[in-house]
């Protein structure tokens, strides 16, 4: 047959339906006819990677060209849609094949096959193996035709655009794509715009495009259409630019837009604002406007949360930062006042402009602008003075600007501060500034015209004008003004080239303003200038006015006097007269907390301002800043010949003298008396008098007689003395013209009388002497104005020289008056006044008042008219004793008032306290006396104002100077302890005039906390960096001074006091800034949480509660970082020079002086003599330059006392008050301390036990006295040594009270207001460890540490298990044996303590046992076998398995010292994660919100470390319980809030982390590696066990189950679900969780009980433990748990102590073994023994429950069946399971022993001494050991029975006769007393259960100890036993049954004729309803009958 005509088929036909219709058929049958069959053209499919299926004949078909272009063709002709009806099969099954298809045909482009590319093509977007191959030949095939392109592009706007609207998913997918075609360009030049702008967008995003180049392009091609289309866009993609939504909540995270885009888009537009139309344009600049509030909605997260230097993304966080002005500055945020933390790259933790000067890859000269100084001097004369420079100079408020040019050796060239910064940008012309680290685009929309690059010399001709500005004559210069003008000209102008200058400078200045922080204050000055200029001019207008008058807020917002504030200020100054157009930020100005320091007449301005109005008078006040001086000065100089600074000037800023003092303010030049070397400061130790010579400046000037008279005068006072004093009289009279008394007064008052106490009398006959009345009274009013000048000043808490002055004026004041028989009148000083306003205003002034009033009274005893009882005294004494009275008063002022009650022979008692501090009449007419008088006069223009107080040991100072100096040191290096972060406490200033304070006391608390929180953040790493940096600097340089000196002692004390200088140095420069700002933001915080709903007001006064406590506290803290730094450095260059120490020894043993030849010859050949090292000691004059390092330690007061080691608080602390937190816990220590010596019997008082407790007392008061480190460390140690040296040798009673003293004291120690419960652990373990052998092992003593917590467990565990030695060390080996029995397995009082804590120890101790072959330590097998049997769990021990996981797990929950920054991270993600999985889009299961969360987790690197993933989920928990607790005391305050809403609140964040903890589970490791997911599940459940006993601790009885119980059920829940990857780990999840709970069991944890009960009961738990797990692998752990339930009940139940919470336990205990009976008999069948060991013998129905179980194939017998044959049952001689491994607790011997009777019936002592085996003690009720009891029935029993199948019968009442196992039965039936006979016989009855061997045997053995009784009373016990079980409600024991019925029923048994049965009628009564019960009441009725009748 020919071939068929194929080529027929695929012509035209002429009845196109037929063809039609043939080729259907066809298609639809390719069985019978397939076109692959026949010749055709074929598509070419070569090319794909996976081919379609070549034997599927259905697809073959499609193969044939020839068919797809007839079909194509009948489709044009009118079949369109049933043709387009075929291809719907090849689109489904061969989609590739078909476009192949229809790319290679070659007839014209038909509207179908446009149609079908189009369906086709995102077939192939999506992913389709083969989508690369298609999507490349369709777009770059050979003779495709260019409209495909046009197609595909369609295509995917189409797909983009259609569906899911606006998936960025799709888009992105197409940005690859079209990356992959290099088809983007194109794709951007199509339409629809809303896709193409979408799709730029994401390509800017990732850097495929410039998006601004390529928006101005578009709008110039397409106008106004791409404009709307661009603004459509921003709509779309973020709502709130016109008001709307804030983006989080509509829109999906992925759809919100970056920050940079919307910032370039709107610049963009911006840009075309002008040539669109009104409503466009309307509707741009409202976007514009709204941009910053955009973008500044979005929650930040915290500061270093951000990955650094990378802008975040969009889609990952919601934080959309202010990126395009985020790197101008340390501004804050955008929005006025908001908080967005700026992400620059720094250092965590420390403001961008240090961070950017510690990064090493930037230019050096931008750290360090050169100082300014006046006369172009370099800054310091070398490094000899750096030192004493540190502090001064151009440092700002801790920037590092001050360090200079001289020491970098970097040119001082010009004082341009942006020239300068570009000296490190090597050459690059690159945009201006490298170091803003800048995208080109982050200004681009405040200034969109100008485009970012400008070329070089546009730059520089920018940067010549900025220059002029800076310069001095004779360069080149221009003023402020001038610019302005230049400027003015520049930005109208018509010439390109100027515009661009303009829009250059103005960029640059606003780019630079972060870092104007760093300038000096002269060009600070006028860049302020220049900047208030450029808004006064309107030179900048929209967004860049609006950044402009921003940045100036943000400056005045800055702290009252720093350099920031002065730039605003001057700034302000400029442009107050277009203060009248912002009406609004006026308003900000005005709440500026420190607005009113504003100069006067601006707060005018601004007040006026807020009305739109400039003020009636246009005030012109002068401002004056650090800036305006030095400018002044500058211009000054620029005139006058440099040698002399003008008077009225500050001179040079640079003094090398030792000092930290600050130059004076020369005005007057007036020299001090002879006693004060001039500018030497006051030493500490003596008093300093600065705020009286500040007060004198002030006052009107007096003559002052010439220096050779003031020496004269001087002398005389220097040599006064008794014997001499009329001669110096005279020499008075002689040498002082009269005119010059008042001088003499004044020199007599202030330099002699205020600081010499012990001359007051001398000074005082002096006076006598005199006799001149009007010298007298001039004495007198010095006297006055001296005291009004103190009473006056700033009382600040560290300010004790003014407080000893006022005491010596104060002492003065009573001996010239009231000693003399004067007045002191009310005008002059009204003393009861004075205690009424002290009184009032708080405890500082207090601390001031008391002393000085005290001191004035002191004097009345020596006068005839003052002395009590005169009215005027006794009125004062009586407000002494009303305040007395105060409890909250000072302890030093109740002893100050003591002691003078005690000088005036007054008994305090006695005296009558008033109501005068109460009375608010006297308060309202109260003349102050306590505060400075309010000033109302101008001060003089040219003057800068000086302030009349002025704070401690500031010499007289011009106020405005001080921002170039850091704040002056308040403390002594040794005021402040830093062994713990208590140390802090008693310094931290707290003023009580805080509005905040008074209006809410409670909130005090909230500072110590905030104070620490911030120092524990900033401590280590700036003491870390601080060392490393002062290390390298100090170890050369003192190598090279020393390296020919043989000392190395010499060495390494220079060495300390240079290191100790350069850290503390390092430190204070470091942590100001940021310690302000954390501290803060610490008390910010605190204060919102403590007071939720604060309103505006409450929220001003927080702010400036913050910032002024900030500011009093910012020393202190600094102080404390600087200290511990400075105590740290130590040590560590002794470490770094360990070697050079070495070297010398060695020279020295070996009798040679040691010096270092290189160093010798470079210095001999090199070196000018002068400055030449000499071989020996260095000299004096090189000694003195480490000496003067020593003296002034950076941040602390100058010292003198170099003698001290530099050791770890050398000296003790010296407090110059009497007592403080530590002192008050001292002092209780020591009442009690005395109350136990006291009430020691004097018989006992020589025992040397007493005589220990009398050293332990002197050693507490010793501590008292000094109050450091030290001395509690030694008190420590003692208490620890004497606790273990006690042995109990002594009497019983003084060993009680001994140990409770040395608790007493140690407890002392811990308290939290001494040295904290983590420090006393740490030392009190460290001297467990490390004391002597010979007491170290006092088990007593050591269990009572730990009882008492005062041992740190992890640390002691790991010590116990190294001593052991494996085994060698016996003693450690005995002694750990103990400690495990005492607090593990007794279980005595130490609930705390789990076997988490002492997992090492135990697993040596197992380890010991197992290697030991038989010869292990005595009792060692057995302890761990009951240690085993407790812990089943502690059996998989090995190192890292989960176990270990899961106690690690544990003992981290309790480690506190995160990394810095760590907790508020873990905050934010977990915030982040809550609000994941609460969303939407979170996905099935959380999963899609999962992998965007890990990336998350990732990307903040807690996912680096386990110890950091650990870390996490500790305070994840710590959170989520923290919000329960919350939330549940809110139900507290308010009972009517809705339970169910409070506990939805609670899961909401619970049940988020659940899942994120089980997600984490699922996806750790790879999907086979089972380990890391058990490993990690285990690990969460030791945190969360971990966090919830140390809760359980701490909290007591205000413990809630509720977060934990959430916590552990749905954890349970998730990890138990139907999911592969969790049923192949099931087992082991379910171990984890059994060991979870047992480690939670009720004894350890009894606060827990409820939801333990609930949690083990829980019905996934009970049916995957007991059911699902395969071979009963949960049985024994099941068990377990409830031994433990049984355990803790035991007591309560043994006792009967059965209260309401109790009886709820047990009910739910009952209801769980119900739920097992029903469900599991054969589990309880199996442990029942194990079970029956723990349960009190008289909790009856609750053994029957466990007792009455069978196994559930089992068809029990009916016991009451007439003549049941028990022996005939088939199952009766089936032994039963018994899990539980009873002999265990035998003791070796004893089984051996009893194996040997029962064989051989040797030793014959066996029986008698059978009894004592038994008994464990006499105390009634606890004689005997029930469990060896129980252990020693069964064993005989199951023995016995073997015995008998051996010889081949089966046991009844013959055969179980006459062997050793009934022997011992009957003796023990015979020889116990009652107690052991009744545990004896409930042991058997144990036994009597479903059908089996063991119940058959124990039921005739008890039979037959009835009928073989010897005694009445056993067989009365047997009846009681086998009674008492019977008649309590179902369910009965079969056994129990039939043994009764037999013993009842059996007349072999005589039972009724017993006297027992009958003795009391109820009795009777009993028995026979027990018997109608058992037999039914006939047969019972003849049973008694037939007994009783025969």
């Amino acid at each position: 047959m020919e071939v068929f005509p194929v080529d027929l088929i695929y012509r035209p036909w002429k009845h196109a339906e037929g063809q039609l219709s043939f080729i259907q058929h066809s298609l639809i049958n390719p069985e019978i006819f397939c076109f692959a069959d026949y010749p055709c053209h074929t598509v070419a499919t070569d090319i794909l990677k996976a081919p379609p299926e070549d034997d599927n004949r259905e697809i073959a078909t499609w193969k044939s060209l020839d068919l797809i272009e007839s079909l194509l063709r009948l489709a044009e002709v009118g079949q369109y849609e049933q043709v387009k009806q075929l291809f719907s099969f090849p689109i489904k099954h061969c989609p590739d094949m078909l476009v192949l298809a229809l790319l290679q045909i070659n007839t014209s482009w038909h509207t179908l096959r446009h149609e079908l590319i189009s369906t086709l093509m995102p077939i192939f977007l999506g992913n389709h193996p083969n989508s690369a191959i298609i999507l490349h030949y369709a777009w770059h095939g050979q003779g495709q035709s260019p409209s495909i392109r046009q197609l595909i592009m369609h295509a995917m706007a189409e797909w983009y655009m259609r569906g899911e609207q606006y998936d960025q998913a799709k888009l992105s997918r197409i940005l690859d794509v079209a990356q992959d075609l290099k088809a983007l360009s194109m794709l951007l030049n199509g339409t629809p715009f809303a896709f193409v702008i979408d799709l730029a967008a994401l390509a800017s995003r990732r850097e495929y495009l410039k998006l601004d180049k390529w928006l101005t392009d578009k709008i110039r091609e397409h106008g106004e259409p791409f404009i709307q289309a661009c603004m459509t866009f921003l709509k779309r993609r973020c709502p709130s630019i016109l008001g709307g939504l804030a983006p989080e909540k509509d829109q999906p995270k992925s759809a919100q837009l970056p920050p940079e885009t919307l910032a370039t888009m709107l610049a963009c537009l911006q840009a075309c604002a002008g040539s669109v139309s009104q409503e466009l344009s309307e509707t741009i600049l409202t976007m514009v406007a709204n941009c910053s509030n955009v973008m500044n909605k979005a929650r930040q997260p915290p500061p270093g949360v951000m990955p650094k230097g990378r802008p975040p993304s969009a889609s990952s966080l919601d934080a959309i930062s202010p990126v395009q002005i985020d790197p101008l500055a340390g501004m804050t945020s955008l929005s006025i006042g908001g908080s967005a933390a700026p992400h620059t790259q720094s250092m965590q933790g420390f403001p961008p402009n240090l961070g950017s000067a510690f990064s090493t890859p930037q230019s050096p000269a931008k750290a360090f602008p050169p100082l300014s100084t006046p006369n172009q001097t370099t800054a310091f004369s070398g490094i000899g003075g750096l030192s004493s420079q540190l502090p001064v100079g151009g440092l700002g408020t801790g920037s590092l600007t001050g360090i200079g040019t001289g020491a970098l050796g970097l040119p001082a060239v010009n004082n341009d501060p942006f020239v300068q910064r570009k000296l490190g940008t090597s050459g690059l012309n690159q945009p201006t500034f490298q170091q803003s680290k800048m995208k080109p685009s982050d200004l681009s929309q405040v200034w969109p015209e100008a485009n970012q690059h400008f070329s070089k010399e546009i730059d520089d001709e920018a940067n010549s004008y900025f220059q002029r500005i800076y310069n001095h004559p004779p360069h080149p210069t221009m003023s402020v003004d001038e610019v302005l003008e230049m400027l003015q000209r520049f930005k109208d102008s018509t010439i390109k080239r100027e515009r661009e200058v303009f829009n250059c400078m103005l960029r640059n200045l606003f780019e630079e303003y972060r870092f104007f922080p760093q300038y000096p204050d002269k060009e600070l000055h006028i860049t302020a200038c220049l900047f208030g200029g450029i808004i006064e001019k309107g030179l900048v207008t929209y967004m860049a006015l609006g950044l402009a008058l921003r940045y100036v807020l943000e400056a005045l917002r800055k702290p009252f006097g720093s350099k920031m504030y002065y730039f605003g200020i001057a700034a302000l100054d400029r442009f107050k007269n277009r203060l009248k157009d912002y009406p609004q930020y006026c308003q900000h100005l005005a709440s500026i907390s420190h607005f009113m320091q504003f100069p006067h007449h601006l707060q005018e301005y601004i007040e006026y301002g807020q009305q739109s109005r400039d003020p009636p008078v246009k005030m012109q006040g002068s401002i004056t800043t650090p800036g305006s001086i030095a400018l002044a000065q500058a211009q000054a100089q620029a005139q006058v010949p440099a040698k002399a600074p003008l008077a009225g000037q500050v001179s040079t800023m640079v003094t090398t003298s030792t000092t930290t003092t600050v130059a004076k303010t020369v005005t007057v030049t007036r020299p001090t008396g002879v006693s004060f070397k001039k500018d030497v400061p006051p030493s500490i130790n003596t008093t300093n008098i600065d705020t009286l010579l500040v007060a004198t400046d002030q006052t009107e000037r007096i003559v002052e007689p010439p220096e050779n008279i003031q020496e004269k005068i001087a002398f005389i006072f220097n040599n006064l003395s008794q014997s001499n004093m009329t001669q110096k009289v005279e020499e008075l009279k002689e040498t002082v013209k009269e005119e010059f008394m008042p001088w003499v007064s004044q020199y007599l008052v202030m330099k002699r009388v205020s600081i010499e106490p012990n001359f007051h009398s001398l000074y005082s006959n002096f006076l006598d002497t005199l006799k001149n009345p009007e010298f007298n009274k001039m004495v007198l009013n010095e006297t006055y104005r001296n005291i009004k000048v103190l009473l006056t000043s700033d009382k600040a808490a560290a300010n004790f020289s003014d407080r000893s002055l006022l005491k010596n004026l104060g002492h003065w004041l009573g001996m010239i008056t009231l000693a003399k028989n004067k007045p002191i009148l009310h005008t002059d000083l009204d003393v009861k006044s004075l205690l009424l306003e002290a009184y009032v205003k708080g405890q500082q002034e207090l601390l001031y008042v008391v002393p000085f009033v005290a001191k004035v009274l002191e004097s009345s005893i020596r006068s005839v008219v003052f002395r009590p009882p005169n009215p005027w005294t006794m009125a004062i004494m009586n407000v002494l004793a009303e305040l007395h009275q105060e409890h909250d008063l000072k302890l030093n002022l109740k002893f100050e008032i003591e002691v003078l009650c005690k000088n005036l022979a007054l008994d305090i008692n006695e005296l009558k306290p008033g109501n005068l501090l109460k009375d608010k009449d006297r308060l309202k007419n109260l003349d102050e006396q306590l505060s400075a008088p309010k000033k109302d006069v101008k001060q003089p223009e040219e003057l800068p104002p000086i302030t009349t107080t002025t704070t401690s040991t500031t010499p007289a100072t011009n106020t405005t100077c001080t921002a170039t100096v850091p704040p002056q040191p308040q403390y002594s290096y040794h005021d402040i302890n830093v062994y713990s972060l208590a140390g802090l406490a008693p310094h931290i200033t707290l003023n009580p005039t805080i509005p905040l304070f008074q209006a809410h006391p409670q909130l005090k608390q909230c500072v110590r906390q905030a104070i620490e929180r911030a120092v524990q953040e900033l401590v280590h790493p700036v003491v870390d960096r601080s060392i490393k940096i002062a290390m390298t600097t100090c170890e050369q340089i003192v190598r090279k001074d020393f390296a020919l000196d043989s000392e190395e002692s010499r060495m390494r004390i220079a060495a300390h006091h240079m290191m100790r200088n350069l850290t503390a140095g390092m430190a204070m420069i470091t942590c100001r800034e940021p310690l302000l700002m954390s501290i803060s933001t610490n008390l910010k915080n605190s204060f919102a949480s403590a007071l939720r709903t604060a309103s505006p007001q409450q929220r001003e006064m927080m702010d400036q509660a913050a910032a002024q406590l900030a500011q009093d506290n910012c020393e202190l803290a600094c102080c404390f970082i600087q200290k511990t730094a400075v105590e740290k450095a130590g040590p560590e260059m002794d470490k770094r020079l360990a070697t050079e120490f070495e070297l010398r020894k060695h020279a020295r043993q070996e009798g040679r002086r040691y010096c270092d030849p290189v160093v010798l010859t470079y210095q001999a050949e090199r070196m000018p003599e002068q400055i030449r090292l000499k071989v020996g000691g260095v000299d004096p004059k090189q000694l003195a330059v480490y000496e003067e390092f020593a003296r002034n330690v950076p941040g602390f007061l100058p010292t003198n006392d170099l003698s001290q080691p530099t050791g770890f608080l050398a000296q003790p602390m010296k407090q110059a008050w009497a007592t403080d937190d530590v002192a008050q816990i001292y002092d209780k220590c020591i009442t009690e301390l005395e109350q136990h010596l006291h009430a020691i019997p004097p018989t006992l008082a020589m025992n040397p036990q007493a005589q220990a407790l009398r050293s332990l007392l002197e050693v507490v008061v010793l501590s008292r006295n000094s109050r450091d480190a030290i001395a509690a460390l030694g008190l420590l140690q003692k208490a620890v040594e004497g606790l273990l040296d006690a042995t109990s040798g002594a009497d019983a009673d003084l060993l009680l009270r001994y140990r409770e003293c040395h608790l007493l004291v140690l407890k002392a120690l811990q308290d939290g207001r001494a040295y904290g419960s983590p420090w006393c652990n740490k030392q009190i373990t460290r001297c467990l460890i490390e004391c002597r052998d010979e007491y170290k092992y006092n088990v007593e003593a050591v269990e009572l540490l730990i009882r008492n917590h005062l041992v740190n467990m992890q640390q002691y565990d790991l010590h116990l298990a190294q001593s052991m030695e494996n085994g060698l060390n016996y003693m450690a080996v005995a002694f750990a044996m103990q400690l495990v029995k005492i607090l593990l397995v007794d279980e005595r009082s130490v609930a705390h303590v789990t076997e988490a804590d002492l997992f090492h120890t135990i697993e040596t101790l197992m380890r010991i046992n197992a290697h030991s072959r038989g010869n292990a330590p005595e009792g060692l097998p057995q302890l761990m076998e009951v240690v085993r049997s407790n812990y089943e769990a502690m059996i998989d021990r090995a190192h890292g398995g989960p176990n270990f996981m899961m106690h690690s797990g544990i003992s981290q929950a309790s480690e506190y010292d995160d990394p810095p920054g760590l907790r508020e991270k873990a905050e934010y993600l977990l915030r982040e994660w809550v609000n994941l999985y609460h969303s939407a889009a979170a996905g099935r299961d959380s999963t899609k919100a999962f992998s965007a969360f890990v990336g998350q987790m990732h990307q903040q690197g807690i996912l680096k470390t386990d110890d950091l993933i650990t870390r996490f989920f500790r305070l994840c928990t710590e959170m989520c319980v923290e919000i329960s607790y919350r939330a549940q005391a809110e139900q507290q305050h308010n009972p009517a809030a809705n339970p169910t809403m409070i506990r939805a609140k609670c899961y909401h964040n619970l049940d988020a982390f659940v899942r994120l903890i089980a997600l984490l589970v699922k996806h750790s490791g790879e999907a086979t590696n089972t380990v890391t997911k058990i490993n990690l599940l285990n690990k969460v459940l030791g945190i969360v066990v971990g966090v919830l006993l140390q809760d359980h601790d701490v909290r007591q009885s205000e413990f809630q189950q509720l977060p934990y119980h959430r916590i552990f059920i749905m954890l349970l829940l998730e990890l138990n679900a139907p999911e592969h990857v969790l049923e192949t780990i099931n087992f082991q999840t379910l171990t984890a969780f059994c060991n979870t709970f047992h480690i939670l069991r009720p004894t350890k944890a009894p606060g827990f009980v409820y939801a333990w009960l609930e949690l083990i009961s829980h019905r996934i738990f009970i049916a995957r433990m007991l059911a699902h797990t395969p071979q009963q692998k949960g049985w024994p752990m099941y068990a377990q748990l409830l031994i433990d339930l049984f355990k803790y009940l035991a007591p309560f139940l043994r006792n009967v102590e059965l209260t309401k919470p109790m009886q709820i336990l047990y009910k739910g205990t009952l209801r769980v073994l119900l739920v097992l009976l029903h469900d599991f008999p054969e589990f309880l069948c199996d442990y029942h023994y194990g079970f029956c060991d723990v349960i009190p013998p008289n909790c009856i129905q609750l053994r029957n429950l466990i007792l009455s179980a069978f196994p559930r194939n089992m068809r029990l017998p009916d016991p009451f069946t007439p003549n049941l044959k028990v022996d005939m049952l088939s199952e009766i001689n089936i032994a039963p399971r018994i899990l539980t491994n009873f002999t265990g607790v035998m003791p070796p011997q004893f089984k051996k022993d009893l194996d040997s009777y029962l064989k051989t019936r040797s030793p014959v002592t066996f029986l008698s001494d059978l009894r004592s085996n038994l008994q464990v003690s006499n105390e009634p009720g606890n004689r005997y050991n029930l469990q060896l009891i129980n252990a020693l029935v069964l064993y005989v029993g199951t023995q016995a029975i073997a015995h008998i199948h051996n010889k081949g019968s089966t046991p009844s009442m013959s055969t179980i006769t006459h062997s050793a196992h009934m022997d011992i039965f009957q003796n023990l039936a015979v020889d116990l007393d009652t107690e052991g006979r009744y545990l004896f016989l409930n042991a058997i009855a144990n036994q009597l259960r479903y059908p089996n061997s063991h119940t058959h045997y124990f039921s005739c053995t008890m039979l037959y100890l009835f009928a073989e009784a010897n005694t009445e009373a056993i067989q009365e016990q047997i009846t009681r036993v086998l009674l008492e079980r019977l008649i309590v409600n179902r369910p009965h024991p079969w056994g129990l049954l039939i043994t009764f019925i037999e013993l009842i029923k059996n007349p072999a048994f005589k039972f009724w004729n017993h006297e027992f049965v009958h003795c009391a009628p109820e009795i009777e009564k009993l028995f026979q309803s027990v018997a109608q019960c058992c037999m039914g009441q006939k047969q019972a009725q003849q049973v008694m009958e037939g007994t009783g009748a025969s």
